[in-house]
C-alpha cells in the first residue's frame, strides 16, 4: 500500500514540474502565433474600440486616475500582480497611494478575442514602473478581460505574466 502511494505521490510530483517547466514555453508559442496576435491596423472597430480603451486604462494607470479607473474596474474584478492577488480595492489603493508607479508602457502587441459578452484582450508590454521605491523595467504578457454591462465594457481581471524574453 505505502509503495502505491509512494508512486502515486512521485507521478504527481513529475506531472507539476513537467507543467511548470512546460508553463514558459506555451506563453511564448502564444506570443509568436500569426493569428493570435494581429497589427492594430487588422483589427475591427469592436476590437480596435477594446484596444484604445486598455490604453487608456494604462494613461489612467500612470497619472494615477483613481475616479476613472474606479468605473472601469468592475466590483468582482481580480489583478494579478507577480507577486499579489488583489481586489478592486486592494488595486485602487495600490495605484492612489504610490506602491506600484506605472511611468511608461509601451505595448508591443495587441488582440482581441470575443466569447459573448466577454472580451479577452492581450497586450505584450514594456513595463517601466517603481515597486518599492526601486525603477523596474519587465517584459509582460498582460491579459486583460472585460465583460460587457448595459452596453459599457468593465475590466473583470487583469493578470501579469512575466516573459523570458525582452
Amino acid at each position: 500500500m505505502k509503495d502505491a502511494s509512494m508512486k502515486q505521490n512521485a507521478m504527481k510530483t513529475i506531472i507539476s514540474l513537467a507543467l511548470i517547466a512546460l508553463a514558459p514555453i506555451a506563453v511564448l508559442s502564444q506570443t509568436n502565433t500569426g493569428d493570435a496576435v494581429k497589427p492594430e491596423n487588422g483589427n475591427s472597430s469592436a476590437e480596435q474600440e477594446l484596444i484604445n480603451l486598455s490604453k487608456q486604462k494604462w494613461q489612467w494607470m500612470s497619472e494615477r486616475k483613481v475616479d476613472s479607473l474606479d468605473a472601469l474596474f468592475h466590483e468582482k474584478a481580480v489583478f494579478v500582480h507577480m507577486g499579489a492577488t488583489m481586489t478592486k480595492t486592494q488595486e485602487l489603493e495600490v495605484i492612489k497611494g504610490g506602491t506600484i508607479q506605472y511611468k511608461t508602457v509601451e505595448i508591443q502587441e495587441a488582440s482581441v478575442r470575443f466569447i459573448d459578452k466577454t472580451a479577452v484582450l492581450l497586450n505584450k508590454i514594456r513595463l517601466v514602473a517603481v515597486v518599492g521605491g526601486n525603477e523596474v523595467t519587465n517584459p509582460f504578457m498582460v491579459t486583460e478581460v472585460y465583460v460587457q454591462q448595459s452596453g459599457t465594457w468593465k475590466l473583470a481581471s487583469l493578470s501579469f505574466t512575466r516573459l523570458l524574453t525582452q
